[in-house]
């Protein structure tokens, strides 16, 4: 990514030269110094399991001690644009239980697969060491939260990353946008409803088919605006419905669960969100989860306990506004490193446990996954930040009748569920950190705005120049697929 800061610098060094001969010498100089200092190395590969030669997902693929980085597809594969100015730094390719591969950023060699080997630390062996650390997985959890205030950021400061938005069925695509966004956060201490704002800066791709079949989602927000709960989408005609009213209703319904806002600001967002009222990690959480040490992996030369999260007495719930999301039991991971006791990564699942839930789920969603969360995070300068974030979740756009029980006289169901069940999945990778006072105070002057509806002109040249997530082989056939469909419903 060109360094907002470098183009600050080249600008006023320009502006600045008295004689004119000085200034176009010095100008010329200083355009070749800044064009040097933004080329990219751009380096492809393929990370791969030594021991089953499958594929790693979600492999971190970074410039050591840098905010430069990405992670590995579905496939294994990753792209990733590198400044020519780290080009003798250290390039790090690691996944938790794996050995790291380290090479020089110029001697990197896409062109073999990377092989990464199991590293496993012996549980055993580490639990008998005689300090005072805690031993069970409750009390880690416990200690990895007391320490958030040293781990989190204490000071304001900026990231940019790439947001991948997308929304589908089980055969095709509805919903596609791609988004360079810019977070910024006051502090761990400080409350995120207020201290938090997130800025869509660029779009890449938008493609959105879901006015076709969103009628249920109309009908949800008629219900809302109108309070008539009698009103059924089965009697709604399409071709009755403005498109503008169509597309007010779909903004709506993202809003509820899926925006941004609800992901950064809301219980998800479970670590920098920890001491917030009702926080799915806050006070009494131990009423709601239960945590069990299960073994130490190590991760690029550093041991970190891996934790898994189970049900407990109490369910969870999310307090949405408008909607029941209530009912749930927690299931994942937690890595913790063994050092410092920072969180690495959390994979989170709310699973429907109660009645009401599971007929719920059942029903609109033909799943009882409700929520399904990854956050990693990097350390960069003593402090953990968000690196990548995976949240997927059902919704309720289906078209059609709200049930997907239903049968017709011969007994054959009368929904195809294929067409019937939609999921939301954002993905964001952060690919740099800004913690410069002046930049971070700069960057609060401009208008913010996390619609990512709102339509903008594409900028060829910053795409060219901006780290994304690669899309699997699969997802690049899907986007296809959805971008000529697309082009048709235009026309």
């Amino acid at each position: 990514m060109v360094s907002y800061l470098y183009r600050r610098w080249c600008n006023h060094y320009i502006t600045t030269m008295n004689y004119r001969f000085l200034k176009s010498l010095l100008g010329l100089f200083t355009f070749f110094f800044c064009f040097n200092a933004f080329g990219q190395t751009e380096l492809k590969g393929k990370v791969v399991d030594f021991a089953t030669f499958g594929p790693i997902e979600s492999a971190s693929i970074y410039v050591d001690k840098t905010t430069v980085g990405t992670v590995t597809n579905a496939d294994g594969k990753f792209v990733l644009l590198v400044p020519e100015k780290f080009k003798s730094d250290t390039l790090v390719i690691s996944s938790i239980g794996f050995r790291s591969f380290k090479t020089t950023v110029g001697e990197f060699d896409g062109t073999a697969d990377i092989f990464l080997e199991e590293d496993i630390a012996s549980l055993d062996e580490i639990v008998l060491i005689g300090d005072p650390r805690p031993k069970t997985g409750n009390d880690i959890v416990l200690r990895a939260l007391e320490r958030l205030p040293r781990n989190m950021p204490e000071e304001p400061y900026l990231q940019k990353g790439f947001l991948r938005h997308k929304e589908r069925n089980t055969k095709e695509y509805k919903w596609l946008i791609e988004s360079a966004i810019t977070l910024y956060d006051s502090s761990y201490a400080s409350a995120a409803k207020k201290n938090l704002k997130i800025n869509v800066d660029e779009n890449r791709k938008s493609y959105d088919l879901r006015d076709v079949d969103s009628l249920f989602a109309y009908t949800a927000y008629l219900k809302n605006r109108t309070n008539n709960k009698a009103l059924r989408s089965k009697n709604l005609r399409r071709d009755t419905i403005a498109t503008a009213s169509l597309i007010k209703a779909i903004k709506w319904n993202d809003s509820r669960v899926n925006g941004l806002e609800n992901l950064f600001k809301g219980k998800l967002n479970m670590m920098r969100n920890a001491t917030a009222s009702k926080a799915l990690l806050g006070e009494n959480m131990l009423n709601t989860h239960q945590f069990r040490l299960d073994t130490v992996l190590v991760d690029n030369d550093r041991k970190l306990y891996k934790i898994e999260i189970t049900k407990s007495k109490d369910f969870v719930g999310l307090d949405t506004k408008d909607v029941y999301n209530e009912g749930y039991e927690a299931r994942g991971w937690m890595y913790i490193y063994w050092d410092n006791y920072a969180v690495k990564k959390i994979e989170y699942q709310l699973v429907a446990a109660s009645e009401a839930q599971k007929r719920r789920s059942k029903s609109l969603f033909g799943t009882q996954i409700n929520h399904k969360l990854v956050i990693t995070y990097k350390e960069y300068q003593d402090k953990m930040y968000p690196n990548y974030i995976y949240y997927e979740t059902p919704k309720l756009v289906n078209a059609g009748d709200r049930s997907s029980d239903q049968t017709d006289k011969d007994g054959k169901a009368t929904q195809d569920k294929n067409d019937f069940y939609y999921n939301t999945v954002q993905e964001i990778i952060f690919t740099e950190i800004i913690q410069d006072p002046e930049l971070v105070n700069e960057a609060l002057q401009q208008e913010w705005s996390e619609d990512i509806f709102k339509v903008r002109p594409y900028n060829e040249a910053f795409w060219e120049n901006y780290n994304v997530l690669l899309e699997s082989e699969e997802e690049e056939q899907l986007i296809r697929d959805l971008s000529k469909r697309a082009s048709l419903f235009q026309q």
